[in-house]
């Protein structure tokens, strides 16, 4: 049977000639190349939306490859696509960058200019170990594939407004309507998760921080499974160990989030550090929490202009969620969508704390009435994002709830610069 062999060269001379190579190689069959990182990913998911078996054996991915830089886009093949072999071609084949490459999950290393004997020496044995990789998923191995849920970061514009427990509410609806559903307390200095779930559990994100490859066993031990349902990926109970959380390791543990559940929630809070602006910039949805007054509204301001300004998201990317909205308020969604520039949810979530006061103090956010009108809000939103599946049945032209008709303009975003 042949090698399929999937180039991801940003060059068209080089990508030429990498090509006219692989064809001279016994059993090869390169596959048309793609030019960036974000071509590569689409094509293996749908590859492996598809099957396993359509996957090629092989991927070839030359050092320019762009707008993610190499070892980054390495390890995302690896972590969502780990029956698929990497060889990194590169003109620096130094111990260090060899090193680098296989801790981010490459199968091999050829250097340029390429040779004939080394590429094919090392297709070969890239060919064989994706092969027993294959034969061991076709056993039933606890080895996960396809094209990889879809990640929400909800963060606040300033302390104090509502992201957390709008990030429990749409991970509860997500979970409830048949998702399964990650829910991560990104927050690493002052989450709160665990006391609106009533939730002890000693292990957090920072047990996954230094961690290379994050299989799903060790993302199982992390994980606190809730009685509700939701996967539960807590922050440190001491704040300062949230430094130890980089935004590469952040990176690592959004994509094996992303590669196990259909829907991943992260509470990001207020305060932007590199593990929270890395999921931001990873998130397929970007929501930002505010509250309709002048100091919110600032802040949010203040934070779409930073992230704009250092590449995490475009303004038009973000959605705003305006949180205890009241009729009487000066400021309104309209007025918040002009002053941040960003897109406004067509769902806002009214003031009533009182609704939701008990269930917080008791730590039961998760047993709040159905007859809230902010769990029915925030229940709207998450049907409004699309990350709640629709009941059997439903009408398929009808519904404000579905599969997010407004405002889903952004929420699927191709990563441009550094994303």
């Amino acid at each position: 049977m042949p090698t399929r062999i999937l180039p991801a060269v940003g060059d068209a001379d080089a990508a030429r000639s990498i090509v006219t190579l692989l064809s001279q190689l016994p059993d090869a069959e390169p596959v048309p190349p793609v030019a960036d990182s974000t071509q590569l990913i689409d094509t293996l998911a749908r590859l492996a939306a598809e099957s396993v078996d359509e996957l090629p054996e092989i991927v070839v991915v030359h050092e320019r490859i762009g707008p993610v830089p190499a070892l980054e886009l390495i390890r995302e093949v690896a972590l969502r696509f780990p029956a698929v072999g990497v060889i990194l071609i590169t003109s620096d084949a130094s111990p260090g960058l060899f090193s680098a490459a296989m801790d981010s999950g490459a199968r091999g290393l050829v250097a340029l200019p390429l040779s004939y004997e080394e590429l094919v020496s090392r297709v070969q044995a890239v060919a064989q170990w994706s092969v027993g990789v294959r034969r061991h998923l076709g056993h039933g191995g606890d080895v996960f594939t396809g094209a990889g849920g879809r990640v929400v970061t909800v963060s606040g514009a300033k302390g104090g407004v509502g992201a957390t427990l709008a990030a429990i509410q749409l991970a509860l609806a997500a979970q409830t309507s048949g998702h399964s559903t990650a829910l991560v307390d990104m927050d690493l200095q002052t989450g709160d998760i665990a006391s609106y779930l009533d939730v002890q559990f000693r292990r957090s994100v920072v047990d996954l921080a230094t961690i290379t490859d994050i299989s799903p066993r060790v993302l199982a031990d992390a994980v606190f499974r809730h009685d509700t349902g939701l996967a539960l990926l807590l922050a440190p109970g001491e704040g300062e160990r949230g430094e130890e959380v980089t935004d590469r390791a952040a990176r690592q543990i959004v994509s094996a989030l992303r590669s196990r559940y259909e829907v991943v929630v992260l509470d990001c809070g207020a305060q932007m550090g590199g593990a929270s602006a890395a999921a931001v910039e990873m998130a397929d949805t970007a929501l930002l929490v505010t509250t309709p007054d002048v100091v919110a509204v600032r802040a949010a301001k203040r934070t779409v202009r930073m992230w704009d300004r250092l590449q995490i998201r475009k303004a038009e990317e973000t959605t705003v969620v305006v949180n205890r909205h009241t009729r009487g308020t000066e400021i309104q969604p309209p007025l918040i969508r002009k002053i941040t520039g960003t897109v406004v949810a067509a769902t806002a979530v009214p003031a009533a704390f009182k609704e939701l006061q008990g269930a917080v103090d008791a730590g039961r956010v998760h047993e709040l009435d159905n007859r809230s009108t902010v769990k029915q809000a925030l229940w709207g939103l998450a049907g409004e994002l699309g990350i709640v599946k629709a009941p059997e049945g439903a009408h398929k032209g009808g519904g404000r709830l579905r599969g997010g008709d407004r405002g889903s303009v952004s929420f699927r975003r191709r990563r441009e610069t550094g994303g």
